[in-house]
């Protein structure tokens, strides 16, 4: 059980419930998990991205991508960094009874509390009809001659942010697009909204919430940055001046401390990016059929790599599907 900021004492099942499996949900999904906000990813609606033949202006993939393996992909990804993934349809929301956050209901008949909802679906929103107060989230739409209402999609603002408090839309949006490349980098963009409200929630301020989720080498630290004395100094110079509080306080304290924490580990050893990038390597190769790696190279490029051990593991791993002649 979750409790997110100091706003409420309500306790929920989770900080962030996200509607959609998608490039948008999934990519949401990964930065608020990384964030420490206990995150649920609902899936089972219909997806724009399944509805694409073969995927090929996806960066990174230079002769494109197969649909199922790049939503496998973005799943497992989404799961590594944290999010349960539940094969339901959410059917509606409500607010709880407090107004602090949601109530989802699923086709299967399961509910669950959360602090925060990021809708991610193209399609429509009519699971959001409970919180239609204002009647503003919906308009009514001309098509072939019928009129129905639809989602207003400017109902959101750039950030993903929604006159429901608690309430963001990655999809259906203005800001949102086709191209599986541009949901993801939105859903990217309102995930970073969430998790600084939710550490505003939290106590913090905004500019001390707006982080950045990245590494970098601790080789570029200069010496006087490897003292934590260097980075209270930072902080206080660039952050007390908008601060809500005095900066002798126990929450400036607090909140400062938790920034100083979060950038310091930022910074990794030659070592550990040595390890991750083996690490990331063969979870790569985890995904890729041993007669396709072996197509794909170079036979003389291959028979150089057998000095290299884990190739050898690799293709021992293969069961002989993968044979290399002398």
């Amino acid at each position: 059980m979750a409790t997110v900021g100091t706003r409420s004492e309500t306790t929920f099942d989770h900080d962030v419930t996200i509607v959609g499996g998608g490039p948008a949900g999934c990519s949401a999904g990964v930065f608020t998990a990384r964030a420490d906000l206990d995150t649920v990813i609902y899936d089972r609606g219909r997806s724009s991205l399944k509805r694409c033949a073969y995927l090929e202006n996806y960066l990174g993939f230079p002769a494109g991508i197969g649909i199922e393996t790049l939503y496998d992909r973005i799943q497992d990804h989404a799961e590594t960094a944290g999010c349960t993934i539940v094969s339901d349809l959410v059917e509606s929301l409500d607010s709880t009874a407090d107004g602090e956050g949601f109530v989802v209901e699923t086709q299967d008949g399961e509910t669950a509390t959360t602090r925060r909802v990021i809708t991610a679906t193209r399609y429509d929103g009519e699971y959001m009809r409970g919180l239609d107060d204002d009647a503003a989230m919906f308009e009514m739409h001309e098509h072939d001659g019928t009129e129905r209402e639809i989602f207003d999609r400017g109902y959101a603002d750039a950030d993903g942010t929604t006159p429901v408090s608690g309430l963001y839309v990655a999809s259906p949006s203005e800001e949102a697009d086709m191209q599986a490349i541009i949901a993801a980098g939105r859903g990217a963009r309102v995930a970073r909204r969430v998790i600084a409200d939710a550490r505003i929630d939290d106590g913090w301020w905004e500019s001390a919430a707006d982080g950045v989720d990245w590494v970098r080498r601790r080789a570029e630290l200069e010496d006087e940055w490897t003292t934590r004395a260097t980075w209270v100094d930072y902080f206080d110079d660039r952050y007390a001046e908008d601060a809500p509080v005095e900066p002798d306080s126990a929450r400036f304290r607090r909140v400062r401390d938790a920034v100083i924490d979060e950038r310091r580990s930022s910074y990794i050893t030659s070592e550990e990016i040595a390890t991750r990038t083996e690490t990331g390597q063969e979870t790569l190769a985890g995904y890729l059929d041993p007669e396709a790696v072996v197509s794909g190279l170079d036979q003389t490029a291959v028979l150089d790599a057998m000095d290299d051990e884990r190739i050898r593991d690799y293709l021992d791993a293969s069961d002989g599907r993968a044979e290399v002649s002398e």
